[in-house]
């Protein structure tokens, strides 16, 4: 999930997640990844594992919307991402897309994906063609990064366990 807060409800924010992370057990869903994936951006593209949608993963990112919905904010500029010396300016639809991930990227049109990098389209595409195994997993943690361009993680704020 993908939401502009302040600074300064951080702590907040995360004791709220923590709420919902208490009332879970992730470690016991079997999530299927199965293919990969990629978003373009002039000649590079950012690449993920796309993961099937199941009945857990939703109700989990609608409980985890619902927490974080006091300490959301409906806009953010670029100086809420993370820039490096590779990437120095945030792009308009990176911005765009954290704005609007709420409801355009959720319920029915969440996407679950593991994003595994940024590439040149190039590469990307080579990616895509090869055979992709398809492999079951569960969950182990979940972390709350502050993002770079493309929507990239770029700055692990707070992470979390889970019990098996």
């Amino acid at each position: 999930m993908q939401r502009y807060v302040e600074t300064a409800d951080l702590n907040k924010l995360y004791e709220a997640v923590g709420k919902v992370l208490a009332e879970e057990r992730p470690t016991s869903w079997k999530l299927k990844a199965y293919k990969y994936y990629y978003i373009p951006w002039k000649a590079i593209g950012i690449a993920g594992i796309v993961i099937e949608p199941t009945d857990d993963l939703i109700r989990f990112q609608k409980k985890l919307i619902d927490a974080v919905a006091p300490f959301a904010e409906k806009r953010g500029t670029a100086a809420a991402f993370v820039t490096t010396a590779e990437s120095p300016d945030i792009n308009q639809p990176t911005i765009d897309y954290v704005t609007t991930y709420v409801p355009d990227h959720t319920g029915k049109n969440f996407n679950p994906h593991v994003t595994i990098g940024i590439a040149s389209q190039d590469y990307l595409k080579k990616l895509l063609d090869e055979k992709f195994e398809a492999f079951t997993f569960s969950p182990v943690g979940v972390s709350v990064y502050q993002l770079g361009n493309l929507g990239a993680a770029q700055k692990k704020l707070k992470s979390w366990e889970f019990k098996m």
